[in-house]
Formats: C-alpha cells, structure tokens, sequence
C-alpha cells in the first residue's frame, strides 16, 4: 500500500510508512489497553475519544506544516497540479496546511452519512453496543488498506489524465442527487453481496459469539453476526470512499495530504459514532447539507479549468458554512426526527445516546 502511494506521488515511501506505523500503533493502543474489555462506551467516554481524535488530528496539520516546509522525503515537491497531466507546483507548510484542514473537514463532514448507515447495519444486525467498538475497529484497518490503494491509484490517474477531473466531478454531483432519493433503511444486510460472497468461503452461523468474529461448530468454522457486520460495513465504506477520495482529489492532487486527511477523518468515526449515531435522527437537516457539500465539491472539480476555480480559502468557508447551517436548521426546527431520517424509532440501535437521554421507566414512589 505505502509502495503504491510512494509510486504515484514520487515522495518517499517512509513517509507513508511511517504515518502509518503511527496509525497501527495508536490502533494497538486502543484496543489491546483502553478497549480490551468489551463493553458499550459512555457519552463521557465517547466524547472525551472523540475530543481526542479531533486534537490529534488538528495537531497532525502542525507536523504537515513542518515536513511540507522543509520539503521532508519529498514533500511539497513536484505536486501534481489537478486538471493539468504533467505540470506540478511547490506547496509550502501553510499552504499544505490548509489544504490538509480543508481535506480532513470535507472527509469528516461525508462520513456523517456513513455513521447513519452503520447504525442502521448494526440495527438490523442486532448487533449489541458493547461489541460495536470490536466491529469498528477492524472496519478502520480494512479501510486503511483500501483507501490507501485505492489514492494510489487515483492519483496515479489524476496526474495523469486531464479529462478524469469532469468524471471525478460528475460522479460526486450524481452521488449527492442519489443520496436525495435514496433510502438509507432499505435492505437486509443479510442479503448484500459482500457476505453472499463471504458465505460461500465460509458458512454464516446466527449464534453470537461474544466478540469473536469466528466460531467452531459442528467441527467447522462459521463466522459470527460480527463477521457479517463488518463485511457490510467495510463493502459500504468501499462506495463511501468513490464519493469522499475524489471529493479530496478536488482540492489537492497530492496523495500524502489526500491519504493522511482520509485518515485522520475515519479514525475518530467510532468514538463520534457513539456519541452521534442515535442523534443522527435529530439533525434532520444534515444529510441535505452533505448533500449540498457534495454538489459544491462537484462544481468545484469541473471549474478547475476556468477563471472560476475555487481557492482553497473559499472551499473551506463554504463546507463548514453549509455544516453548521445544517446543524443550525436541525436545531431551530426540530420535528419529524426519525421520520425524516428514514430511521423507524423501534429499529434504532441501542447505543450509549439512547440510554443516556431514555426516560426512567422505574416506578416514582409514592
């Protein structure tokens, strides 16, 4: 994975290797010392994770600042320009920062969509809180992997296609019109092609097994409710990523800050997931704002060649301007909640959001 980065950018392979080591061993940490035990994470712990993620990852724009300004293994140099095959630029550190912080904002503010549909995969799963962090986990090393192959290969195409900036373009305006219609509650995980796939390598038992994704019955193995949950869920982050990787490659055709800002952004979707996933169906108003970030991203790409191309300035006003005025809408009008969200209130996930805010059902004494 780091080779192919490494390839198609021209920067050193120890770069990647090594925010990826970085990555590996935070992932260690967290589930071999803070997570070992399951168990269904508090809103006090969920948000105090999620603060962290957050941190770190605006602190990993002071180490970009660093490396891009000393040009370290390459970075900075030669950067290919997008819409132009062949022609590169310098980036400096405050400029590679700032794209960086855009990229890690638009990966962030698309990845609220995925964390509605996971909520539903786990839903129908039945699938209880205290083993969802377990799913998660591994989700985030499949995506690692994919991600990192599938940035290599669109920069590689990027660099050196011009027309490839229309299709990026067009497939994001037509993902965000797909997303108006489409229903985020149907369908049986059951039956996606990802574990038809799966089943035919290895049988699919209903029995759940603590935290294992595997069992042993019969003298065979079986994979568990858990090993459905996350073939799912890592196929649907596969077509997350076709809509989110080429919405990054509109502001930077430099795969480094491409990789590391997917990255960033994915690494805390567990902790925020806790914390989001059942008051997902409050922020009603949302999903027309990714929506309309993704037709902004989508016109961004297809302008690249003209006099209107969007600085990187004005990209990332307008993505946290239509963030917040999603979240502000939500707020001021509430109503139809989990009506307007497509998600059925008895199919809601029980997750640490609902028992924190689900009214007492002991009796008052008397």
């Amino acid at each position: 994975m780091t080779l192919t980065l490494a390839l198609a950018s021209g920067i050193s392979p120890w770069m990647f290797a090594g925010f990826v080591g970085i990555v590996i061993v935070l992932l260690a940490l967290d589930l071999g010392v803070f997570h070992r035990r399951a168990h269904a994470p508090g809103m006090r712990e969920s948000l105090a994770w999620t603060t962290f993620w957050i941190v770190l990852a605006l602190a990993f724009a002071g180490a970009v600042y660093a490396l891009y300004e000393g040009h370290v293994g390459g970075l900075g140099q030669n950067v290919p320009i997008v819409g132009r095959p062949g022609q590169t630029e310098t980036v400096l550190g405050a400029e590679a920062t700032k794209l960086y912080i855009t990229a890690y904002l638009l990966e962030k503010s698309l990845s609220m969509d995925n964390l509605f549909v996971i909520a539903m995969i786990f839903a129908s799963l039945r699938i209880p809180a205290a083993y969802q962090h377990r799913v998660l986990f591994w989700g985030i090393l499949g995506a690692l992997i994919t991600r990192g192959l599938m940035i290599g290969v669109g920069a590689a195409v990027v660099a050196s296609f011009a027309w490839v900036v229309y299709v990026f373009g067009g497939l994001l305006i037509l993902s965000a019109i797909k997303m108006i219609f489409s229903d985020p509650g149907a369908g049986d995980p059951r039956q996606h092609w990802g574990v038809k796939l799966a089943s035919r390598v290895l049988p699919i038992s209903t029995n759940m097994e603590g935290q294992r994704l595997l069992s042993h019955e019969g003298g065979r193995w079986h994979g568990t409710p858990l090993l459905v949950a996350l073939v799912v869920i890592e196929a649907t982050d596969v077509m997350f990523a076709v809509d989110s990787i080429p919405a990054v490659f509109a502001l930077t055709g430099d795969p480094f800050l491409v990789f590391t800002s997917n990255i960033m952004a994915i690494l805390g979707l567990r902790s925020l997931y806790f914390c989001l996933a059942s008051a997902m169906t409050h922020f009603r108003f949302l999903k027309s704002a990714v929506i309309a970030v993704l037709l902004f991203v989508g016109v961004k790409m297809c302008l690249v060649h003209t006099d209107w191309k969007v600085p990187t300035e004005v990209s990332m006003g307008v993505i946290l301007g239509l963030l917040a005025l999603g979240v502000v809408a939500s707020l001021v009008a509430p109503g139809r909640e989990a009506a307007s969200a497509g998600l059925p209130q008895s199919e809601a996930p029980d997750t640490p959001c609902d028992r924190a805010t689900r009214p007492s059902t002991r009796p008052t004494a008397r």
